[in-house]
């Protein structure tokens, strides 16, 4: 069974794409909600996957790809971003992120995302 790290600031929308993840038996979930804690998370839990929010208090999601990746380069990093923010998500693929979600997303979409990464 993966693990999946959900880092968000939103409690909603961490608990949106758990759900997702429960309902489709993807893996076990670990929620963080800021990158500063995913970060912590990542290096305690050393996760499968994380799905990762850009605009976040304290750390941010770019700086958090930014961290995750010096600790362990091979980390599979997927952001999520609402739309209109094209250029940070350019910032996080060059950071080092592998794919992203635009918000507001499609469970389908989701999924699929996780399944490729998962690969």
């Amino acid at each position: 069974m993966s693990k999946i790290l959900i880092v968000d600031d939103a409690a909603f929308m961490r608990m949106m794409i758990k759900d997702i993840l429960t309902k489709n038996d993807l893996g076990t979930v670990i929620e963080a909600e800021n990158g500063g804690i995913a970060v912590e998370e990542y290096i305690k839990e050393k996760p499968d996957l994380v799905i990762m929010d850009i605009t976040m208090p304290e750390v941010d999601g770019i700086q958090a790809v930014k961290l995750i990746k010096e600790k362990d380069p091979d980390a599979k990093i997927i952001m999520c971003s609402a739309m209109g923010q094209q250029a940070m998500v350019i910032e996080a693929i060059q950071a080092g992120a592998k794919d992203f979600i635009v918000k507001p997303f499609q469970p389908d979409r989701v999924i699929e995302a996780i399944k490729k990464m998962l690969k």
